[in-house]
This record gives C-alpha cells, structure tokens and sequence, in this order.
C-alpha cells in the first residue's frame, strides 16, 4: 500500500507518517538518541517488547514503562511513576521517549516528555483509529483531575507521528467505532466527503484493510494537521476565523458525559453523544436546518455509536460543562454549525436551550 506523509506545522514542522509496516521508521525517528523509553499500556507488552528488541538491535538502551489501560493512565501518579522511571534511568535531554498505544497513552507520554527536563524528544505511535486520526496528532498533552478531563497538561508537539494501520487489526469493532466519532466530527466540520464516504461504505469503514478505512484515516489526519498548523496554541486568527477550536466540536457534552460516567465510557462514544446534543441545541437555536441534523443523526447511527443519553442527569452535566477549557468566565462556549461544513460559535446561549438540547438526545 501506499505510504502517507502528512506535514503539521506547529512549533516545530513534524511529520505524520501513515502506512504499513513502519517499525524502521520508528527506529529511525530515536536515531540520535542513546537512550529510549517506550510508554504503553500493559495490553501491548508484546509490541512493547518487540520494539525494544529493534531498538536495541540499532545501539539504543531502551526502558519499557508500562502503565495502565485508557484514562486510569491519565492520572498525577502515574506521571509521577514516569518521571521516577526516567530519573532512575538517568534521562537527558538528548534522550527520546515513544508513546505507544490509544490516544490516553500519548496524552500521557507527550506530557511526560514536556515536563521531564522542561521537554525531551518524543514519538507517537498510535495503536487505535482514534489516536490515528485525533489524540496523537495536534500537540495536545495532558491528564485528567478530580475537577476535569484534560485540565492540566501542556501544548508539546512531536518529533514525529508514526501510524501503523496494521495495528487496527487487533483492534475490538466497537473501538474502531469508536475512533470514527472523531472522523465524522471533521466531516461534519471540515470535510463532508468524509461523512459521504461512511453512509455509503458503512461495513468497510469498520474494516482496517479496506481502502476506505485508509482513506478516512488521511483525509481526518489532513484536516487536523491543516487545522493545528494555522492555530496551533488554539488562540483563533486574526482573520476572525474559528481556528483549532473547531476541533472541540461535540467535546464540550462529550467531555462531560465522560466526567459524569467516570471515564467507563468510551472517548469517541460520549462525543458521538456530545455531536448530538450540539447539533440538537444549534437547530433549537435557529442555526443548523432540520435536513443538516438528520444527517448527523444518520451518520452517528450507520458507525454504530449513541445519540442519546439518559435523563436526570442535566445538573451533573452542566457542572461539569462549567469547567471545561473552552468555557470564557462564566459563559459556556459551543462549537456548532451553521450548516455541515459551515462551523461557527454559539457562547452563552440562555439555559432553556441547553436545557431543550438535553431534552432532545434524551431517549422516549
């Protein structure tokens, strides 16, 4: 197959390598590092194991650091736990670090690497469709709180992102799934053929040999890189266009559904939901046309993933929605759209709309 090169220009130019067997890319990116530690969640020790085998096979020392699975990584001791290791290693700032495995995992590891000596090298090697196409790339980096999902954390971005689609073959369906909440989240945003391509394809979108599936994953990864390149500290243009805060559509509910659930739900699950209830509270608001919202409705569904959530839990929510990032002051802040491809902001909008937005992904 075709190898993918797709360029992010953020504070440093990187490169999002997309293919087939890129384990010799991987080995090349830590070329000029002596030592190397591998971040990855103990369901991937044997690809952990087997990478520190090639790195050590080019002269590199590796350090395997394992920790846990999806968001329990995300935590203060578990990056305390890192920095230990690195420590005890004696990491210097001519050392790498790789972060291999789902979007939590190189959360964590990019954050590890911003903060161990004010930034050492790092990599990303996702392992699952929704790190591919969203967490690894764009230089987000952090963990999670008491108070919220991604309240501390640092923009870091990569030396590199390395996406081997061999890796979704493993991959349980309902995580792919999934991962393609965040595709059609740029679909919806940026690239309606995208969202052209999963309502007429629906079974090879799920299947990480098709063609399809590929090119879902390039198109999603060009819109990100496009995006973080022209606004990558998220502090909008001078143009007045929205910049990397189109990003967030669906994340503001997304997150807080995520918050409310204890984190049991899947990421691209609660921003399916998260889409939802903004498309709902922008066609409430007189923005987006009833045939735009059927179409979000449509394509959620034809993935697989949910469009409502259970009622009584609206106080819960909007506390959790108070803290999020995007909020200004005490002014909640939505990405919505004004029709598909056409994205704008809705900030402050009066309590009864949100209130009628919940109503409106609640089931019968």
């Amino acid at each position: 197959m075709t190898t993918h090169c797709i360029e992010v220009r953020a504070e440093r130019i990187y490169t999002v390598t997309i293919g087939r067997g890129l384990m010799q890319e991987i080995v090349e990116s830590v070329s000029e590092a002596h030592r190397v530690a591998v971040i990855h969640p103990g369901v991937l020790r044997t690809s952990a194991e087997a990478m520190k085998t090639e790195l050590e096979s080019a002269g590199r020392e590796c350090v395997l650091i394992e920790v846990p699975e999806a968001e329990d990584a995300k935590t203060p001791e578990v990056l305390g736990f890192c920095w230990s290791v690195l420590g005890t290693a004696g990491f210097t700032r001519s050392d790498a670090l790789v972060g291999l495995g789902g979007g939590a995992t190189t959360d964590l590891a990019g954050f590890v690497a911003a903060t161990w000596l004010r930034g050492i090298k790092w990599i990303a090697v996702p392992t699952t469709l929704l790190g591919m196409v969203d967490a690894s790339v764009g230089g987000k980096t952090g963990i999670n709180t008491d108070a919220g999902k991604n309240l501390v954390g640092a923009f870091y971005s990569p030396w590199a992102v390395i996406a081997d689609l061999n890796t979704l073959d493993t991959v349980p369906e309902n995580d792919l799934r999934a991962g393609l909440a965040e595709v059609a989240k740029v679909g919806f945003t940026s690239d309606p053929t995208i969202l052209d391509t999963i309502l007429e394809f629906p079974i090879q979108s799920v299947d990480p040999n098709s063609a399809q599936l590929e090119s879902l994953v390039v198109r999603a990864v060009t819109v990100k890189a496009r995006v973080v390149s022209g606004d990558f500290m998220e502090m909008g243009s001078a143009s007045g266009v929205l910049g990397r805060e189109v990003l967030n559509y669906g994340h503001t509910f997304g997150h807080a559904v995520e918050k409310v659930e204890n984190y049991r739900w899947r990421h691209g699950a609660a921003v399916s939901v998260g889409i939802m209830y903004v498309a709902e509270l922008a066609n409430i608001a007189g923005r987006l046309s009833d045939e735009d919202l059927n179409t979000h409705r449509k394509v959620l569904e034809v993935i697989g993933l949910p469009t409502t959530y259970p009622a009584g839990r609206w106080d819960s929510l909007y506390s959790a929605m108070q803290v999020d990032k995007k909020a200004r002051g005490t002014l909640l802040r939505f990405v919505v759209l004004d029709s598909i491809g056409v994205p704008s902001v809705l900030e402050g909008p009066d309590p009864s709309l949100l209130v009628s937005a919940y109503g409106s992904i609640v089931p019968d």
